[in-house]
């Protein structure tokens, strides 16, 4: 099966070789930090851009920019700099789409269904309803057909039912160019049942002439937590990209949840590789809507030829009290190992205690006069995934007989965060 020939036209990826990689090491200095609440910050990126000296032998590594969820944490503390760059891009950007373009797709009897063959873009996070524009149709629909220039399309969509009032309204389309080099496919669904579960998903995935390959998921859930009774609306994307020209890929798993109570976990998992260079990341965010506060991020990277190196941060607060503690370390081919490590702890009274070592013979131990700063809430918590969620919110159930009632299993946990590693993914070699 295939596209139309107008969505046919392979991307080109671009793998281009940003230089060497290395990671700074930190100064053992921390910069002053204030409670605060959203009302009081604006939403801060992830990565830091900022770079220190390193002590040991020094090479550059960068990558793109647009890292929208990782500044935060650079700000706070010594991190890392960002990691090598694997865009693939494409000359229309998925952002600028309108919704109504994608209607068409998916009218009965309608021209050929357009291909949304662009690759996904690293960092991006998890797109919204809108940036996918999922439209399912209320008929059942098959259909195919040949363009003037051989590539061959099909569009289909149903509606299933199933126990305890499941329902899935579906749409899946796709096609191929005449030789089979290029292809691309989608899928849509919502899904909903009588206990009040409502799912909105997609996936994608396509392939071009040149061998670039790419695959990508996105859904939203809402459910009734069967033990507070509280309502949860969970969103995750997993995506991923390979080369078909060099040794190189990415991939990277996202998810956020959230509850009516203001309890929030955030996280993501990374893996990228270009040609002799490999790397990983990992973060973390955890609010229990009372105040309690937990932050993580794990980064490590390594070469071929037997070079690694990392950093790893954590911080845990409550009330204005709480502590902070990382490692910042590198191993050269030959094994000699040099780190830093540092901590703090904050006690609420203006106080500070900082305390770190090297193994080149840093170390310090003092206290000081310090403003304490961390997020006490999350910058996008219930409220704004609510508003947001309009599309899954206004999922129709099976109408539900009187006298029937759901059937609710309350042996089974909700869905835990993603915790498994893509393929080639190793553990972080401070574990």
């Amino acid at each position: 099966m295939a596209a139309c020939s107008r969505g046919l036209v392979a991307r080109p990826f671009d793998l281009t070789t940003r230089g060497a990689a290395h990671w700074p090491c930190p100064a053992p200095r921390r910069r002053a930090i204030r409670c605060c609440c959203r009302a009081q910050q604006e939403p801060r990126r992830r990565l830091s851009k900022a770079a220190a000296a390193a002590p040991e032998r020094t090479e550059e590594w960068r990558i793109d920019g647009n890292k929208p969820a990782a500044a935060a944490r650079g700000r706070r503390r010594a991190s890392l700099t960002a990691m090598p760059s694997l865009p693939f891009p494409s000359p229309r950007s998925r952002r600028q789409w309108k919704q109504q373009n994608f209607y068409p797709r998916c009218t009965p009897r309608g021209p050929a269904p357009q291909s949304r063959d662009t690759p996904p873009k690293r960092d991006t996070g998890i797109a919204s309803e809108k940036e996918w524009g999922i439209n399912l149709l209320d008929e059942a629909v098959k259909e195919s057909g040949t363009n003037e220039d051989g590539s061959t399309w099909y569009r289909e969509s149903g509606d299933d039912r199933g126990d305890n009032g499941y329902r899935c309204r579906w749409a899946r389309m796709g096609g191929q160019s005449h030789d089979g080099t290029t292809e691309w496919k989608e899928t849509w669904w919502e899904k909903s049942d009588w206990t009040g579960y409502k799912e909105l998903g997609a996936e994608k995935s396509g392939k071009n002439g040149e061998g670039d390959s790419w695959w990508e998921k996105w859904k939203e859930v809402l459910y009734q937590d069967e033990w507070s009774n509280l309502a949860r609306i969970e969103r995750s994307a997993e995506k991923q990209a390979k080369s078909g020209a060099e040794n190189a890929g990415w991939y990277e798993k996202w998810w956020e949840k959230y509850d009516a109570k203001g309890w929030t976990e955030k996280g993501a998992h990374k893996y990228g590789r270009l040609n002799e260079q490999s790397w990983w990341e990992r973060w973390g965010e955890h609010y229990d809507g009372r105040g309690f506060v937990l932050k993580w991020t794990d980064k490590w990277a390594e070469t071929d030829l037997g070079t690694k190196w990392g950093d790893k941060w954590e911080e845990k607060f409550f009330a204005g009290i709480g502590s902070r503690q990382g490692e910042t370390w590198h191993v050269s081919p030959g094994g000699d190992r040099w780190s830093r490590t540092w901590g703090e702890e904050h006690f609420g009274n203006g106080k500070v205690h900082k305390y770190g070592k090297s193994t080149t013979g840093e170390s310090w131990d003092l206290v000081v006069d310090e403003e304490t700063y961390y997020e006490a809430e999350p910058h996008y918590g219930w409220a704004d995934v609510v508003g947001d969620s309009t599309q899954l919110l206004s999922i129709q159930p099976v109408e539900r007989p009187p006298g029937v009632y759901p059937t609710i299993d309350f042996s089974a946990s909700s869905p835990a965060p993603p915790s498994d590693d893509p393929p080639g993914m190793p553990p972080s070699p401070l574990e």
